[in-house]
């Protein structure tokens, strides 16, 4: 897996998670990889694990390792830094908007915005590739050729809104807009509890997790993150669980999954940071299964990229889209308020 940039050149990670199939029988680690990944060397490999870009359940491991049925495992891959062409294909897009100058795209939650290491196609961008044909999408300043006409990026299972920018201008207009934070995004989300205080801001440094290769935590020293900042407030309390929704000031990787876990309160059915299991609540197993029938409506975070404005880069007015939540997000809620209501109902006829 060793990169051959120039030293110069940051080198950029792909991240990727295998789920070992539950019936698989024991191999080695590198072997296993080895016919997992196209196009990497058994040495690259070796090299990666030895290296800590791999790890199995959240710890480094030997390429010698035995995998064992429904192991994590856990890398990250050097991107490569040759010009990479996008496969166009015929991928239905939800688009809420578009002009001469940007586009607004509604993602659903499992679509992978930009192709990479284990998603080569089916991704927003090869659905952009087919969609403009022969014209081409600039690239933002920083990037890589896979991610022509984005200006940001949502997770893959994290639904709602994207703005594209379809030409040079519009992409340098709406990157400064980025960078400057003047980008108005709003997220509505389910979490785990009610925190003490229903309204707030949290305002903490955000980096790469030293113990998992895949996820970021909350760092007090300025040298080992990024400044991150999320506004939340609960717009519907809800027990052992709270809609809430997020503003962000700063846009980190995984930051309101980070922040909000951080809280001790993960988003629900986020299984990257602890939100697939019973975070609140009691403990008694019909209270497990509602809990289980509840991840079963939405097997994902329960995310969603609800509003985006900016400021035009041609017209210069102020636009703004929104999403209504996602059908499957909304089916927990409702699932839970008539949990309440019957709750309720009980505790009165004692």
């Amino acid at each position: 897996m060793k990169d051959e940039a120039p030293a110069s050149v940051e080198i950029k990670h792909e991240e990727l998670q295998i789920k070992v199939d539950p019936g698989q029988t024991s191999i080695r680690l590198d072997k296993y990889l080895l016919g997992k990944m196209e196009a990497v060397s058994r040495s690259k490999i070796q090299t990666g694990i030895k290296n800590g870009l791999v790890q199995v359940n959240g710890k480094q491991v030997k390429s010698n390792y035995l995998i064992r049925p429904s192991d994590v495992i856990d890398l990250q891959i050097p991107r490569s830094h040759e010009d990479f062409v996008v496969k166009p294909q015929d991928i239905p897009l939800d688009i809420r908007y578009e002009d001469d100058d940007v586009m607004i795209i509604h993602k659903p939650p499992g679509m992978v915005v930009h192709p990479g290491t284990g998603n080569w196609d089916g991704t927003l961008v090869n659905g952009l590739a087919y969609y403009f044909g022969k014209k081409d999408l600039p690239i933002k300043e920083g990037n890589n050729a896979d991610r022509p006409g984005l200006v940001h990026r949502i997770d893959k299972d994290t639904s709602g809104l994207l703005v594209i920018a379809k030409n040079e201008p519009a992409m340098a207009h709406l990157g400064k807009q980025f960078f400057d934070h003047s980008i108005e995004r709003e997220y509505e989300a389910i979490m785990w509890g009610e925190p003490d205080e229903l309204k707030g801001t949290i305002d903490e440094y955000i980096g790469r997790s030293k113990e998992h290769a895949t996820k970021y935590k909350v760092y007090e020293d300025r040298d080992e993150g990024k400044h991150a900042i999320t506004h939340y407030e609960v717009v519907e309390p809800l027990y052992y669980i709270s809609r809430v929704r997020c503003v962000l000031e700063t846009g980190r990787t995984h930051q309101i999954r980070v922040h909000l876990a951080h809280l001790g309160h993960p988003l629900f059915n986020d299984a990257k940071y602890g939100g697939n299991r019973v975070v609140k609540g009691t403990v008694f197993s019909k209270y497990k299964r509602f809990v289980e029938n509840a991840f079963e409506l939405c097997t994902r975070q329960a995310l969603h990229a609800r509003k985006i404005g900016f400021i035009h880069p041609t017209t210069g007015k102020r636009m703004v889209f929104e999403a209504d939540l996602p059908a499957d997000m909304e089916a927990v809620l409702e699932k839970w308020r008539s949990y309440l209501t019957s709750r309720e109902a009980a505790l009165k006829n004692l």
